[in-house]
C-alpha cells in the first residue's frame, strides 16, 4: 500500500526533507502573544483547549531553541534499523492532541539513534513532495547527552527544533496539541506549567486539514547497528478535530484506520498494544524479546546543534531519488 510505504519510510522526522514542499513560515499567533515564563511541569490535564485564545496561553522563547543541522543523508531509514509504531488516519483532519509519556531508551551518545514519541499532520503534495508539521519528545545520539527533549520538525525550516527549557525526566507525560484554526496556519502547544505553551506556528501548503500521525519511532544509526531497547511508552487520550470545524473527539475505531504490520513489528523486538483503539496504547520492547540491552558506546561521527536555521544544502533534493 502506497501510504503504509510512505509512513514507513518519510514519517521519520527530517529523513525525507529531501522530500519537502517548504513553504513561507508564519509567526501571526505568536505575535500576540507573550513570552512563557520559567514554569515546572503541568501535575493535572489541559484546562481547556488549545489555542491563543486560552486563558493564560504564552509562546516558547524562540531564543532557547537550539537547532540540530544533522546531514540529511545520515538520517536515511533502513527496513532493519527504524521501526514505526502506531496509527495514521485515512481521512483528513484539523488537529489532534493527546498525552505521550516519557521513557529512557538506549541510545547511543554520538550516533544517529534516536527514539521519540510524536503527532504529525502531513500531506502529499503530489511529485513525490511531502508537507508536514509534528510535535513531541525525542531522545537522540546527537544532541543532549542522552536527555529527553520537547522537539518539533517542519518543512519549512527543515530542522529538529529542540525545547530545553522544558526539562524533561523519563516517567514524565506531555500533554501536546497540533491543529490549525482554519487559516493554513499550523501551530504544535504544549501543556507545561498550568498553561498552553506555543512552540511553533508554521504555514504550510498543506492547507485547514491534513492527514494526522500517531507514532512511537525508534531509529538506529545506520552505519553502526545494534539493538536500542525502549521501555513501554503510553499514549492516551489522543483526540481529533474535524475538518471543517466542530468539537474534538477520542480518536476510536470508528475513525478510519491505517496501522503497521504488527509482525513485522514484532520481529525487530518491538510490540504495539492497542489498550482502546485508538487512543490508549503503549509501545516499546516486547516483555518476552530476550534482546539484552546494548551498553552505549561513543563512536566518531559528526552530529551537531547549531543556532541558527540551516538551509538545504544544494543538491539535497537528489539524495533519496535513487
Amino acid at each position: 500500500m502506497r501510504w503504509r510505504s510512505v509512513a514507513r519510510w518519510c514519517a521519520l522526522a527530517g529523513l525525507c526533507a529531501a522530500l519537502a514542499a517548504a513553504g513561507p513560515a508564519s509567526s501571526a499567533p505568536r505575535d500576540l502573544l507573550p513570552v512563557c515564563p520559567p514554569a515546572t511541569a503541568s501535575t493535572g490535564p489541559p484546562r481547556g483547549p488549545a489555542g491563543a485564545d486560552a486563558a493564560t496561553a504564552c509562546r516558547a522563547d524562540s531564543r532557547r531553541v537550539p537547532e540540530s543541522a544533522v546531514r540529511i543523508e545520515q538520517l536515511r531509514s533502513t527496513p532493519s534499523g527504524y521501526h514505526h509504531l502506531g496509527a495514521g488516519t485515512s481521512g483528513t483532519w484539523s488537529g489532534v492532541s493527546g498525552r505521550i509519556s516519557v521513557v529512557d531508551g538506549s541510545v547511543r551518545p554520538g550516533t544517529y539513534d534516536f527514539v521519540a514519541g510524536r503527532f504529525m499532520a502531513k500531506r502529499d503534495m503530489g511529485g513525490g513532495r511531502i508537507a508536514w508539521l509534528e510535535a513531541g519528545w525525542a531522545e537522540t545520539g546527537w544532541a543532549g547527552a542522552g536527555r529527553q527533549h520537547i522537539y518539533t520538525f517542519n518543512t519549512n525550516t527543515l530542522t529538529w527544533q529542540f525545547y530545553d527549557q522544558y526539562a524533561l525526566n523519563p516517567g514524565d507525560k506531555v500533554w501536546l496539541d497540533l491543529h490549525t484554526d482554519g487559516d493554513g496556519v499550523w501551530q504544535a502547544w504544549l501543556w507545561w506549567g498550568d498553561r498552553w505553551n506555543l512552540l511553533t506556528a508554521q504555514k504550510l501548503p498543506i492547507g485547514d486539514s491534513a492527514y494526522i500521525e500517531q507514532y512511537v519511532e525508534v531509529h538506529v544509526d545506520a552505519g553502526r547497528a545494534a539493538r536500542i531497547t525502549v521501555p513501554p511508552m503510553t499514549v492516551d487520550n489522543v483526540q481529533l478535530r474535524p475538518a471543517g470545524g466542530g468539537p474534538e473527539r477520542y480518536w476510536r475505531d470508528d475513525v478510519a484506520t491505517l496501522v503497521g504490520d504488527a509482525a513485522q513489528q514484532r520481529a525487530g523486538g518491538f510490540c504495539l498494544n492497542w489498550a482502546n483503539r485508538y487512543d490508549t496504547w503503549t509501545a516499546g520492547d516486547c516483555p518476552d524479546s530476550g534482546l539484552p540491552s546494548v551498553p552505549p558506546r561513543p563512536p566518531s561521527g559528526d552530529a551537531e546543534v547549531v543556532g541558527d536555521i540551516q538551509p538545504a544544502e544544494p543538491g539535497a533534493l537528489d539524495l533519496l531519488g535513487g
